[in-house]
């Protein structure tokens, strides 16, 4: 098999107490600054999130090696690469906008009761605007819809509360939370789901996929002329021009918007891999680019009307999906097969002990598992999907591909403003600053983190901290990126894990376990706490003064038994990352293990401060 790095595992005995088992797990990573030095071949599939726990890691290894290799050339080579990807992916969404679910999604997104009308109606009519249905000009330009826009509003509303904000999207819905997409909402009893986008939390209590309904928005026919300001949305508008000098936008229907403050969260659009966007119309007809909820539309009607469904991809979003179809496989007699190049799921991120036993949870749900799996080709033949593997074919129905994700940099080229040759997306300052009046948030930043360096995180809470930190700089705070960003993924409402700093499974791990009990599940934790942690941006309190727990320690009876634990990434003998596996409501204990950023002893002692041994 052809390996996508160079790094190599190599598992030390385990080291015991009465208490805890020790995992350490390590790996000869030649990291530089946090990189990893990678071998990417021509059809390396690289597993990324798209709105669960959504993306970060390494899923942008791909985007990085072809910038990279541009660079040499110099920057007029950089972006007319960046172009030649970006028009294949403009066909491929094009394909998708044609097909019939599209009209679908204009009118049936419904947030709440008496609002869905004028949702709808709202739709339809910001769907197409003229230039006399919104401002030329406008305080704060906020590019994309997504949520580090809606952040960014909001924060910038709480500084200057008589703020005129304009959201302009290229989707047809207001701003969404996309982590339910690939979550919660498949998990739902309701039969009407896909029209009324609205889930029940772990913790049971139901919710609108949306932030907020219609009427929290001003109309931007409006927006000038109001005293008190407000936040307007312009959906289904693509702005494909930025004129820095001239502080303006052009978009898709030539009108221009000039700004005195921009923000740039233009998120990121859903990678495919070559040998699929080779295969011809009749294999893209048949393959999901998960990223929106028109997708997840799709998916859903595509899972009730085939036999086979496979998912191509081993990271957040493609086990998520796997998980989620997997549980429905009986209900609707779907096959439902999961293939990814490496050993385990989601093996760029977890250790491989504990991927291996994560893969095996997600075969309990109904999923054929497939490792090792390189495709070679896809064809058409018979009705029928033929996948060619280095070992093997599979047939199916319907392709989930679920192999990262590009960030959107349509703009720099026009901008003039610097794409990162190595993580990809636009290149920032701490502040998040592009340039003096241009801001950058969410998947698209690449921003210095002053305790981590250099980074670009694909998350949801990421969006949330970014596009808030954007939002109050834009108003002139002027702070550093401080606050780590955590992240999440569930694999069904009995696992799932809570995330920070760089977790990457090419680094030394060292991983402290514990026997899980009933209360050790995302269900349980959210049923506790009263509030849907595993949907929304935690506080940002930290801890300052963490008091190990005295309770009688929990033996583990199986060696291989990870029901709950905490694993530590180290650098340089530094914890620059941890996981909680199936621990919960401690990420401020971890937020400021991290910012100490001091060497430790035994790190046996360090994960007692997240009373894994509770009862």
């Amino acid at each position: 098999m052809l390996k996508c790095r160079t790094a190599w595992n190599k598992l030390a005995p385990l080291a015991r107490s009465s208490s805890t088992v020790c995992r350490r797990n390590v790996r000869g990573t030649g990291l530089t600054n946090g990189r990893t030095p990678i071998c990417v071949p021509a059809t390396h599939m690289s597993s990324g999130a798209g709105g669960g726990g959504g993306g970060g890691g390494w899923d942008n290894t791909i985007y990085a090696v072809l910038v990279g290799a541009a660079c040499v050339g110099g920057m007029t080579l950089t972006y007319k690469t960046l172009k030649e990807d970006q028009r294949r992916y403009e066909e491929r969404i094009a394909e998708i906008a044609s097909r019939p679910h599209r009209q679908e999604a204009l009118t049936s997104s419904e947030p709440a009761g008496d609002d869905v009308k004028v949702l709808k109606e709202e739709n339809v009519k910001n769907s197409k605007p003229s230039s006399a249905t919104f401002p030329s000009h406008v305080p704060y330009l906020l590019i994309g819809g997504g949520t580090a826009s809606f952040a960014a509003a909001r924060s910038i509303r709480a500084r200057d509360p008589n703020a005129k904000v304009l959201i302009v999207t290229e989707e047809p819905d207001l701003p969404y939370m996309r982590p339910p997409l690939s979550k919660e909402l498949w998990f739902s009893d309701d039969s009407s789901v896909t029209e009324t986008l609205r889930f029940k939390q772990w913790n049971g209590k139901e919710r609108s996929i949306y932030f907020q309904p219609p009427s929290f928005y001003i109309k931007a026919e409006e927006l000038g002329s109001s005293e008190n300001g407000g936040v307007a949305v312009l959906t289904g508008r693509k702005v494909v021009h930025m004129d820095v000098r001239g502080n303006k936008i052009k978009m898709d229907d030539g009108s221009e918007i000039s700004y005195d403050k921009c923000l740039i969260a233009t998120g990121g659009i859903p990678r495919n891999l070559q040998v699929i966007e080779r295969a011809g119309e009749e294999v893209m007809k048949r393959t999901t680019l998960f990223r929106k909820i028109e997708d997840f539309k799709a998916l859903d009607k595509v899972s009730r009307n085939v036999k086979s469904i496979t998912i191509i991809g081993g990271g957040f979003l493609g086990s998520e999906l796997a998980c989620a179809l997997g549980r429905k496989s009986s209900e609707f007699g779907l096959e439902v097969v999961q293939m990814f190049p490496e050993k385990g799921n989601m093996g760029k991120v977890l250790p491989e002990y504990l991927s291996n036993w994560t893969t095996e949870r997600v075969k309990r749900e109904g999923v054929k598992i497939i490792s090792e799996a390189l495709v070679k080709s896809v064809s058409f033949i018979d009705d029928e999907l033929e996948i060619t593997l280095k070992d093997g074919r599979v047939k199916t129905d319907h392709i989930v591909s679920a192999v990262g994700l590009e960030p959107n940099v349509d703009l720099a080229k026009s901008a003039g403003l610097e794409v990162d040759s190595d993580f990809g997306g636009y290149r920032v300052n701490a502040e998040l600053q592009a340039r003096s009046n241009i801001w950058v948030a969410g998947d698209a930043a690449c921003f210095y983190d002053i305790r981590l360096g250099r980074r670009r995180v694909e998350h949801h809470d990421h969006a949330v901290v970014s596009g808030r930190l954007a939002g109050e700089n834009m108003t002139g705070t002027s702070k550093p990126y401080w606050h780590q960003s955590m992240f999440w993924s569930d694999l069904g409402p009995d696992v799932g894990y809570e995330a920070i700093g760089i977790v990457d499974s090419s680094l030394p791990t060292v991983g402290v376990f514990a026997k899980a009990t009933a209360k050790d599940t995302p269900k349980a934790a959210a049923e506790q706490s009263g509030t849907g942690i595993r949907s929304e941006s935690e506080t940002e309190d930290t801890a300052t003064s963490p008091v190990a727990s005295t309770s009688p320690a929990t033996v583990v009876e199986h060696k291989d038994d990870y029901g709950k634990g905490v694993i530590f990434y180290l650098r340089d003998k530094v914890v620059v990352g941890i996981v909680l596996w199936n621990v919960f409501n401690r990420m401020p204990v971890a937020r400021k293990i991290i910012k100490d950023g001091e060497e430790h002893a035994d790190l046996n002692e360090v994960a007692k401060l997240f009373n894994i041994h509770e009862d």
